[in-house]
């Protein structure tokens, strides 16, 4: 554990300096900076915490040793050198006192943010039994970061890093945990993960306040959150009566023996809400901010898919804001495309086909990566169970994006089409391997003409390329595929990848 050592009073000095010397602030770290964690590699480190105002702080690690002293409000922050992987070493800091953190590692961190499906445990995800037994790896370390709501930016969070066990590894993030097992593997170096997630959180919530405000296209959340934070009292009031009257009700069918499926009144989104805009940021990430980071994986949306059009800005605005506030360049961040299920609100039955194309659109920004799950989800469970898979797909994309690895890291994605009579020449990127199809017959494709009107396809693949056709559509104009909630999905490439959802129009969503 983290030992500290105060200074040694003596029993001599005055009684003023000793009152002065029990009122002053304790060194600490802030809590990322704790026993078995792991550094960032090849990059400098920063290091913060907090002791006296104006108190000088020294930090050593390994053969570095840097001083710095503490600002007015006690804040005090340093940069170590870049290390390289070694041995496991202790952190030092002294200021007056000492504190030493203990059996630090440096290799690469990762944090793994998001919703449910990022934050779905080891324990109820597929084959819980044979992961957890064969968790034990003294060279992956693990933190969480409680849940919690703030409507300022914080400073500091809870928690601890934990050596990978059994015990560890069970309650901890699935796809974070199978991501970072395969990176540790395959880069043969310490993996820290620093899992910060919560189920049923809008991206909004995950992003911070200025960088909403300053997107035209996100003025509804800004005032939304307004609305939230400021109606929230008397809709509290209203809330509190509607649930009384809800447990009279209750307790009414209760006493008579009636059914009784009436659903508890949602709580009033307010100051302590988990979906209030910029309010996880504020707690859960912010704090975090700069610890060194290798990059960030993503798995996230179901959350916004009423809105796809609006994450399509607001997704990409996360990913920069957050890139701009940890000052590291552009690190890689990967997320995970929604993977196939029945929407059972969406009388459309695409909506969120066009989530997951909003999704796709951040992959214009540079040392982004996409794992694609359509065809490894559960339409009757918003949560899969096959999170194994997620996490090497996720840690294949990482290989290319983050460690420049020459493999294959994506499923087909569209690159262009030609129309040739009554069929359509699709033209598609990461076909280098071949085209395959799951199962006896392409399936998944539609086609349309002018009228707008989509068919069933038929699809044959054709070397790299696939060629689609209808006898009902006698001029094509148009493909799609995989477009709805839970398709028939079954192009993948020779490496078994499967092909990301597309179209090839820019019809609005409300027609055709």
């Amino acid at each position: 554990m983290i030992r500290t050592f105060r200074s040694f009073v003596f029993a001599f000095l005055p009684g003023l300096l000793l009152t002065a010397l029990s009122a002053s602030a304790e060194l600490r770290l802030a809590a990322i900076f704790s026993d078995h964690m792991v550094l960032q590699r090849e990059q400098p480190i920063p290091v913060w915490g907090w002791a006296d105002p104006g108190e000088e702080v020294t930090l050593r690690f390994r053969d570095q040793s840097v001083t710095t002293a503490a600002r007015a409000d006690g804040r005090w922050s340093a940069t170590l050198a870049a290390e390289g992987v070694g041995e496991p070493a202790d952190l030092v800091v002294v200021s007056g006192e000492e504190v030493v953190v203990q059996d630090v590692l440096v290799g690469d961190v990762w944090l793994a943010s998001g919703q449910s499906n990022m934050e779905w445990k080891v324990a109820d995800s597929d084959r819980a039994e044979a992961t957890i037994a064969a968790a034990g790896n003294p060279l992956i370390r693990l933190f969480t970061v409680p849940h919690r709501v703030s409507t300022e930016p914080l400073d500091d969070v809870e928690g601890a890093w934990r050596v990978a066990s059994p015990d560890t590894v069970a309650p901890f993030s699935a796809v974070a945990w199978f991501f970072g097992r395969e990176i540790q593997k395959r880069q043969k170096v310490p993996v820290g993960l620093i899992h910060t997630s919560w189920g049923g959180t809008p991206a909004e919530a995950w992003t911070g306040l200025e960088a909403l405000a300053a997107k035209p296209g996100l003025t509804r959340l800004v005032d939304q959150r307004t609305r939230d934070l400021v109606d929230y009292p008397q809709r509290l009031v209203e809330y509190r009566a509607a649930v009384h009257g809800w447990e009279l009700r209750q307790a009414q069918a209760a006493a008579t023996g009636s059914p009784f499926t009436e659903r508890k009144p949602d709580e009033p989104r307010g100051p302590h809400h988990k979906s209030l805009a910029a309010g996880l940021f504020n707690a859960m990430i912010h704090p975090l901010i700069p610890y060194a980071t290798r990059g960030t994986i993503w798995y996230q949306g179901e959350a916004n898919a009423a809105q796809p059009e609006e994450y399509a800005i607001l997704f990409p605005t996360l990913i920069e804001d957050w890139r701009s506030l940890w000052g590291q360049g552009d690190f890689p961040f990967l997320f995970v495309q929604l993977a196939d299920f029945r929407v059972d609100w969406d009388s459309s039955g695409r909506i969120w086909a066009f989530l997951r194309e909003a999704q796709t659109q951040a992959l214009r920004l540079p040392k982004t990566g996409m794992a694609v799950t359509i065809d490894i989800g559960n339409p009757d469970d918003i949560h899969p169970r096959n999170k194994h898979d997620v996490g090497k797909r996720l840690a294949l994309v990482a290989r290319s994006v983050a460690y420049g690895e020459s493999v294959p890291a994506s499923g087909p994605t569209y690159r262009g089409m030609t129309v040739e009579g009554s069929a359509v020449r699709i033209a598609l990127d990461h076909a280098e391997t071949g085209l395959m199809t799951k199962g006896p017959t392409l399936l998944g494709f539609e086609v349309a003409g002018q009228d707008r009107r989509w068919v069933p396809a038929k699809a044959i693949i054709d070397g790299v390329k696939v060629v689609v056709h209808s006898p009902e559509v006698a001029e094509p104009v148009a493909v799609r595929y995989a477009w709805r909630n839970s398709p028939e999905a079954t192009l993948t490439n020779g490496a078994g990848l499967p092909a990301a959802p597309f179209r090839t129009d820019d019809w609005p969503r409300n027609d055709g």
